[in-house]
């Protein structure tokens, strides 16, 4: 949303019209509990930072639930009365030795690399920027750390011109999808997504539209544009709520079981030999083995990305390939095959070689990758069903195996048929 915190007078107004509220963005301690428990395994006593806390709902309930028997959390906010009202919660909770209400700016911590078991922002990304936030605060995370965090996203492909008027000029909303692919850029597997349902917007639009209500005439002219920003904020909630909605992502830095001690890299000539046998392999017949070096001889292979995962003795132990197919009549890219040696499965080769051949293709400027396969698998690389671009196969399949990733979010997604290359046989 808007960057509220340069204009003082405007500043002060906003928030103190919040201030004194149970919350500062969607959520609820039900939601907060469910999160919590798609984290997996915490240290007995986390540490725990709730970047943006507001009056505390989250750091409060972190504390006394989080790890085994609480965490000690550090609540960072930049507003000092919601500190005073995290402070005066924690104490009349018997929570002051738990929590530590700190001001500081969430985009430029002086907290030393490694600090904390879990990092916590809900609804509060926004203030820097949902893929600045992923990138700024991985280095905050202890090994096997994880990261919860909240964003406001479109949850249709074409929003309304209504709601755009609203949304555009204070922040740029993002599908899913796209924020699945900015966390896939980012470097982290995705342990969990939840859609804030639409209570959590009632608790907390309901107590801010009773006090918008019963507010009294401004003082001056900030007071009075950020009484007006709020009304129209609750106004366009009312009218086009449907159209976007609250995304929580429970997320994890890729680590060496996940692919990041094998080295990848693009394949050679003389690799073509390891590549056939490691396909046949692979799979339960030669069809994946002969599609690749079909391919290689078809308009639709593309240089640089085919890609291998080397073992310790140098030998192909993993196998993605990504080739040019259409939506359309729109260039896309195909996954197809994916191999790693029998021997070396959930070894993290697979998922290694996975990752690089996408980095290639979104340095090379590609925008979209499709693949046919295991949804719970892919979906740690940021695919999403297809059929939410409106992309759809040329023949029958679940919906949920065809998936999309889009690796540029600056360009529009094709709807359509796809149109795989002819070696494909469709």
């Amino acid at each position: 949303m808007t960057d509220i915190t340069g204009n003082t007078a405007f500043f002060e107004s906003f928030m103190e019209l919040h201030r004194g509220l149970p919350r500062q963005s969607p959520g609820s301690e039900a939601t907060t509990r469910h999160l919590l428990s798609l984290c997996g395994p915490l240290p007995e006593r986390p540490r725990v930072l709730d970047l943006g806390c507001g009056p505390g709902p989250s750091a409060l309930l972190l504390a006394a639930e989080a790890g085994t028997h609480g965490a000690d959390v550090t609540a960072v906010d930049l507003y000092e009365g919601f500190l005073d009202e995290v402070r005066a919660a924690a104490a009349a909770r018997g929570l002051a030795d738990r929590v530590r209400a700190v001001k500081a700016d969430m985009g430029d911590l002086p907290c030393p690399d490694g600090s904390f078991d879990l990092l916590w922002a809900e609804g509060s990304a926004y203030n820097i920027g949902f893929a600045t936030a992923l990138r700024r605060w991985k280095r905050l995370l202890a090994p096997g750390g994880t990261l919860v965090l909240s964003e406001c996203e479109w949850t249709v492909e074409e929003p309304s011109a209504g709601v755009r008027a609203f949304w555009d000029p204070h922040y740029a909303l993002r599908t899913t999808a796209r924020n699945l692919a900015a966390v896939q850029a980012a470097g982290y597997r995705v342990l969990a997504v939840h859609r804030h349902p639409d209570s959590d917007w009632a608790a907390y639009y309901g107590p801010l539209g009773e006090r918008a209500a019963a507010a009294p005439e401004p003082a001056g002219p900030q007071a009075a544009a950020a009484l007006g920003f709020v009304r129209e904020e609750l106004d366009t909630r009312e009218r086009y709520g449907h159209e976007y909605g609250y995304t929580a992502y429970v997320l994890r830095p890729v680590t060496a079981g996940d692919g990041g001690a094998w080295t990848t890299r693009p394949e050679t000539g003389a690799d073509t030999a390891a590549v056939h046998a490691l396909n046949s392999a692979a799979f339960e017949t030669r069809a994946e083995a002969d599609l690749v070096d079909a391919l290689r001889t078809d308009g639709s292979w593309l240089p640089g990305l085919s890609y291998v995962a080397e073992g310790p003795d140098g030998s192909v132990a993993a196998h993605a390939l990504l080739t040019r197919c259409e939506v359309d009549g729109v260039p896309a890219l195909a996954l197809a095959p994916v191999a790693a040696d029998p021997a070396l499965q959930r070894s993290g080769a697979g998922s290694a070689v996975v990752r690089a051949v996408l980095a290639a293709a979104r340095e090379r400027g590609e925008a979209l990758v499709l693949v046919l396969g295991h949804p719970a698998y892919y979906a740690r690389f940021g695919f999403v069903a297809a059929s939410r671009f409106g992309i759809r196969a040329p023949f029958e399949v679940p919906d949920e195996a065809m998936m999309a990733l889009v690796l540029d979010d600056r360009l529009p997604v094709p709807a359509g048929t796809i149109g795989y290359p002819a070696p494909f046989g469709i």
